[in-house]
Order: C-alpha cells, then structure tokens, then sequence
C-alpha cells in the first residue's frame, strides 16, 4: 500500500487536523513509498526500533514519537542513534498522541474502559479535547478493592498509587498515560472513581477530601491497547501485516 494512502486514511480515522497537540501527529520520520509490515508499539525507543528491524518491518507506528514541544531541538545523543537508525533503514516512523488517545472506537481511553468491563461509553463533556476524559458505567457497582484487583489483572502489574474507599463505583472515568491532572475534571463529570497512568503529590490530596477513588496504573501500561487496536484495524481494513510488540516499561 502506498504510504501517503495509508497516512490520508489514518489520519481521518484519527480526525488530526482537529486536534491540537504537544508534537507532529502523522509522518514523522520519512522511509519507504510503500507500506507491507508494520511494527505498532508505544514509544519509539531504540529497543522497539531494533526489534522492528529484526522482524522486517519497513514502517514503525507509535503512540510516543519524537520532536515534542519544549525538547532540544539538535539531533544528537539518543535522538541522533534513533533518527540515523530509522533513516539507514530506510522505515517510516508514524506517530499520533491525542489523536490515538482520544479516538471514540478504539483510542487509548475507549480500549482501557473495554478492558475494564465499563459499559457507556462517553466523553466527558468537562474536558478538552473530547475524549481526553472518557466515562464508563457499571450496571452492578464495584468496590474500590475490585476495581483495583481488576487492574492489576489486566495490565499485569501492581498499581503506582490508589486511594480507595469502601464506596460503590459506578461511574468511572479514565485518562490513560500523564493525565493525573484531569481528576477534577472527573469529579465534575459526577465520577465515582478516575483511573489514569501517573500520580502528582496533588493528586492524592484531591482525591481524598474531595471523595473520588483514585488508581494510578502506570504510563507505559495504561496505553499499550490503543495503538494495537489501531494496527488491528489496519489489518482488518488494508490487508497488510502488523505486528504488535510491547517493549515493557516499569513507568
């Protein structure tokens, strides 16, 4: 499939032109004119690199790419090493952030709350951009205790921070990966529970006097499903290969 064909659709998908983000959504790195096996992965690390080299992909589709808002701008160091590795590979590197986490059918929100059993899904209508903060509903309220076994059962790793009561959760909102900051917007979405990757010192206070059970479950685990879901549907719609690799990070 041509390259620039696939960018066009993906890019609808992920509807990027209206969304403003901390970085270049789409193409990032420049490689082959045709696509025929894509690596997906989380971050576009030298690991998830070489391993993408080593199963013959000749393009990298990521959720953490490069050229962020506020880094140094040279190509030295670590981001040389990658960037010489992509361009002597001649592989695309392709990256969406907030699109990917906000997409209403298998962003990264949508996929954790799937996982989680949560019905209803919605976007929060106090947060921007939509989607940043999605709502789920249980039918039978969980206990915090659940919710948090629940967790961990998933991701496969022990919570970075909770607060937990003895109330029912049984509306719950999620913002995956560093979005510890949008617990009150949470609350003012009439959560009962906020799940995110990350926790700030703050974070534990507001969620203590201000009655929201809160579960930090870690950056890296919280967004490991969009990006699959989204090589999934390639796949499913293109025919072409994709191989999901997760190349684990304790953060």
């Amino acid at each position: 499939m041509r390259r620039d064909d696939l960018l066009a659709e993906l890019n609808r998908w992920l509807n990027v032109e209206q969304i403003q983000d901390y970085c270049p959504n789409g193409l990032q790195v420049e490689g082959r004119e045709t696509v025929s096996h894509i690596v997906t992965g989380v971050t576009a690390s030298q690991a998830l690199i070489q391993q993408a080299l080593d199963v013959g992909a000749d393009t990298l589709l990521v959720h953490h790419g490069y050229f962020w808002k506020g880094e140094a701008q040279p190509i030295t160091g670590m981001k040389k090493r990658r960037i010489e590795t992509l361009l002597s590979a001649n592989m695309n590197l392709i990256a969406y952030h907030l699109p990917l986490d906000t997409q209403a059918d298998f962003g990264n929100n949508v996929e954790l709350l799937k996982r989680l059993g949560a019905e209803r899904l919605e976007p929060a209508r106090t947060a921007s951009p939509e989607g940043i903060l999605m709502l789920g509903h249980y039918a039978k309220p969980l206990s915090g205790a659940e919710l948090s076994e629940r967790l961990e059962s998933i991701l496969q790793r022990d919570l970075v921070a909770a607060v937990v009561s003895d109330k029912p959760i049984q509306r719950i909102a999620v913002c995956t990966g560093g979005g510890q900051g949008f617990i009150e917007d949470a609350l003012n979405a009439g959560a009962d529970a906020f799940v995110t990757g990350e926790v700030s010192e703050q974070t534990v206070h507001v969620a203590r006097e201000c009655g929201i059970q809160f579960f930090a479950a870690g950056h890296h685990a919280t967004e490991r499903y969009g990006v699959k879901a989204l090589g999934e549907q390639i796949a499913e719609q293109f025919g072409l290969r994709v191989t999901f690799i997760d190349v684990d990070n304790p953060a």
